[in-house]
């Protein structure tokens, strides 16, 4: 689309040449008629969650799973297909946001877990050869000095931030307004805040929670490599670190400008600030070593979870030999239990067997070929959207106009979103509850199932436009 800048060549981004509004009022009753029909052809899912709230939290066992008035409840899954409480089979395209992207119970990883548990065992606290072997197999893939493992992409970025400032001697910590990095208190910094409370676009104001215990945080858009700049002029000598997914997939997905994670590279060795990406998300769904090999930018730091372990709890922070020398000094001491344990590095090792330059390309290819598919729904009904997508991810983002950063996000119509996630959810096909997430094609799904969703799509093209 003119007057907007090209996205990084790496990714997938079609804005419509022209589009018509949608109707309101069409829109309100089309998601009313659609949950009555989710109340009524998911009832046991209702009746699980009425039980499971006895006993955790809104029923679940992660805030994110939980949707008004309850979300659907599996029983077990296969492949790219998921089955619930109802005995409904159903196209998973959430697959954990990344971590099923083998599959569901891919039969490689089945078959390593079964060996560990049986011949290799599930916890030494000592050094052990299976988990020197996955880190050697990382650090070549990934291209990395050094790397450690963890368990969870929170573990990863926490101590990658710790890293930065032991080696720097600096404590502020630069975050992207909007995104999400884990659990750590310095990254519940303006993790999707009311505009009203994060100041101008051009200077934004962090917004700290209550509960959060912060320290020295600043914040700035996505894809505005001049603001960062005048930040770094400004507080750079106080700065040790600027955390950012390089594409971020935590706003559905939003694709880097063309040059900025190179000048974003540029400024942080100008000013001595070390570059962390969070490839939690990203990582080998973004291509065989990640995001940061696609867009031809290496950070000092990279943080990874998710799809390196086919399923299993497994995560790593890794990067150049200058930081990682700090947990070999002791100037950032790393410690954990289950760190690298047998089973989940079993795992991890069948994932990067699995997880082929060809597979890859397969997958991506037919992610692609979703997309375009899309793209002729869009253009046929005139809808007020636009397909984005990188490595085997890829989204609906109802806006016409390209969204770049956080504010642009917020102008997207969340009202259509839900209509279109939840059609989606009443034709057998589940993509993340958060309306700002996106799909996964895994190595298991084929073009047949992502007809689904290209299906269920038209379908809702041609009612909102009856």
């Amino acid at each position: 689309m003119s007057g907007f800048p090209n996205h990084d060549p790496a990714g997938w981004r079609k804005a419509p040449a022209s589009y018509q509004p949608l109707d309101p009022i069409k829109v309100q009753d089309l998601l009313a008629q659609e949950w009555e029909r989710f109340l009524a052809t998911y009832p046991r899912s209702g009746e699980h969650n009425t039980r499971a709230k006895r006993s955790l939290p809104l029923g679940v066992t992660s805030s994110f799973q939980h949707w008004d008035p309850y979300p659907i409840t599996i029983v077990s899954a296969k492949g790219a297909y998921a089955t619930d409480v109802d005995g409904r089979k159903l196209l998973d395209l959430s697959m954990g946001f990344g971590a099923m992207l083998a599959g569901h119970l891919n039969p490689k990883i089945v078959k390593a877990v079964k060996k560990a548990l049986k011949k290799t065992g599930t916890l030494f606290v000592t050094p052990a050869v299976i988990s020197t072997e996955a880190a050697e197999r990382f650090q070549k893939r990934f291209g990395l000095d050094m790397l450690r493992f963890t368990n969870s992409g929170t573990e990863s970025t926490m101590y990658a931030i710790r890293i930065a400032k032991a080696v720097t001697r600096k404590k502020g910590i630069i975050k992207i307004e909007g995104g999400y990095h884990g659990g750590y208190d310095p990254m519940q910094v303006s993790v999707k805040p009311k505009l009203e409370v994060i100041g101008p676009a051009e200077k934004p104001v962090p917004y700290v929670p209550f509960e959060v215990e912060a320290g020295e945080i600043y914040t700035v858009s996505y894809n505005d490599a001049n603001r960062l700049e005048e930040l770094l002029k400004e507080h750079g000598n106080a700065i040790a670190a600027l955390m950012m997914e390089p594409i971020i997939e935590n706003l559905s997905i939003i694709l880097p400008d063309e040059g900025y994670l190179k000048r974003v590279r540029e400024l942080c060795d100008q000013y001595g600030v070390a570059l962390i990406f969070d490839e939690v998300k990203t990582g080998l769904t973004a291509g065989v070593a990640g995001a940061a090999k696609r867009v031809g930018v290496e950070p000092d730091l990279v943080c990874l979870a998710k799809s390196i372990g086919g399923g299993l709890p497994v995560a790593a922070f890794g990067g150049k030999k200058k930081y990682m020398d700090a947990v070999v000094d002791g100037r950032m001491p790393h410690f954990g239990t289950y760190n690298g344990n047998p089973l989940v590095v079993a795992a991890a090792i069948a994932m990067d067997e699995i997880a082929t330059e060809e597979e890859l390309a397969r997958a991506e290819k037919l992610n692609i070929d979703t997309l375009k598919k899309l793209d002729t729904l869009i253009e046929r009904y005139q809808l007020p959207a636009h397909t984005v997508g990188f490595g085997v991810k890829g989204a609906v983002i109802w806006n016409p106009k390209p969204v770049r950063n956080y504010r642009d996000f917020k102008a997207n119509d969340f009202e259509a979103a839900e209509l279109s996630w939840l059609w989606g959810i009443n034709r057998g096909a589940i993509t993340p509850p958060g309306l700002d997430e996106q799909w996964l094609v895994s190595f298991a799904h084929k073009e047949k199932d992502m007809a689904i969703l290209v299906n269920a799509f038209e379908e809702l093209g041609k009612a909102l436009r009856s």
